[in-house]
């Protein structure tokens, strides 16, 4: 249907318009909102509240706010008719035609009207919308501005640390630190500045963003590596793995296609400086750079560091190796309550075990010993099989 022309009335003046626009433009660019999309939430307020204010059951009025003065008009739109069944959304061809001439049967009206009272109440039922519609938009914004950055480290300060969960100022959101994300040998008192790991941003039970952080994360650790060593954010060498027990040990593997690059040496810097940097930021905690292989036997050997490893045995359908150490390496390479072989294991993606020297001898022994009990066995049987064809 063709839209008729809009009936002229007094335009209504309770907000006041350029302050309003100067005030959407303002509240747009502070939270990153489209240009135009607060004035598409006033125009929806605005409809909101004729409905509600003048019993309007009837979805044929439309609130235009002009967008070079701010000015808002109020139409109802109606189906031009010969015969009116209802005056709320029809009007007959006589009375279209006060509104404009030119208007036939088919066409929509548009009457333009300005109940008593309504400058007034659209202005305070617009202003509550609004808030909320700029809450909302600032909240999808900053969802999606902190998703960007997930898997990023951020600093801030603690705002609460009472022995459960950590909440951390970030600037615009608070970033949540739960207790499992949290490394056990850190204290976290409020006013202390802290750099976190992004591991996840959530919408809470409001729409509000929510970012969870972690100091306690392997990536934590790999990203830590990624800011302090150039070579790795250029991507001169590379991080292969990262295994973490957060507090106490970290093992990082790296690698470098290039021949001429020390990649093991390059993390560590003159004088370990470049180490030094990252176990500072995680309170002394112990890290293992490991060069990473291909060949297995060679990477889970370096994994094992600092133990001496004297022989892998690699069994490949089972990613299963058996690791032989020197009598007095064994609890170094086990580690204590088991922390370095565990660690390997993660870094290399192996099942690992680990004998003594001595342990392995002895197995071999056992075996050995073994096999000559069933040849012996074996032997005595086909003597009697023998002896018994003779009879």
């Amino acid at each position: 249907m063709k839209k008729g022309a809009k009936s002229k009335v007094k335009v209504s003046k309770a907000i006041d318009s350029k302050e309003m626009l100067l005030a959407m433009e303002e509240l747009e660019k502070e939270n990153g909102m489209e240009p135009g999309s607060l004035m598409e939430a006033i125009e929806t307020a605005l409809v909101t509240a004729y409905k509600r204010d003048f019993d309007s059951t009837t979805d044929n009025v439309k609130v235009v706010v002009d967008k070079e003065t701010g000015d808002y008009h109020v139409y109802v739109e109606k189906e031009v008719v010969e015969e009116v069944e209802d005056d709320n959304i029809q009007i007959s061809l006589e009375d279209a035609k006060k509104v404009n001439k030119t208007l036939k049967i088919g066409d929509t009206a548009q009457i333009e009207i300005m109940p008593k009272n309504f400058g007034r109440i659209a202005a305070g039922t617009a202003k509550q919308v609004i808030i909320q519609k700029i809450r909302e938009a600032s909240r999808e914004y900053l969802f999606n501005e902190f998703s960007d950055r997930k898997g990023e480290i951020v600093s801030g300060l603690i705002q609460k640390a009472d022995g459960g969960i950590v909440v951390v100022d970030l600037g615009r959101l608070e970033g949540v630190m739960p207790l499992k994300e949290q490394v056990p040998t850190e204290s976290y008192h409020v006013n202390d500045k802290i750099r976190a790991y992004v591991l996840d941003v959530e919408k809470g039970a409001k729409g509000a963003p929510q970012v969870i952080i972690s100091r306690a994360h392997a990536d934590f650790v790999r990203k830590l590596f990624e800011l302090e060593i150039p070579e790795i954010y250029e991507g001169v060498i590379e991080i292969k793995s990262v295994s973490r027990d957060a507090g106490s040990r970290s093992k990082v593997a790296v690698y470098s296609p290039n021949e001429n690059i020390d990649p093991v040496g390059s993390c560590v810097g003159q004088k370990g400086i470049r180490i030094q940097n990252i176990i500072n930021e995680l309170g002394g905690e112990k890290i293992d750079v490991i060069e990473w292989s291909e060949d297995p036997a060679t990477f889970i050997s370096a994994a094992l560091l600092p133990a001496q490893v004297l022989a892998v045995d690699i069994k490949e359908e089972e990613r299963f190796a058996q690791v032989i150490v020197p009598d007095d390496q064994l609890s170094l390479a086990i580690g204590k309550s088991g922390q370095n072989a565990r660690l390997a294991a993660k870094l290399t993606n192996w099942k690992i075990d680990i004998k003594s020297e001595s342990q392995f001898r002895q197995i071999l022994a056992e075996k050995q010993n073994l096999e000559n009990n069933d040849s012996e066995e074996n032997e005595v049987v086909e003597n009697n099989d023998v002896q018994e064809e003779n009879n």
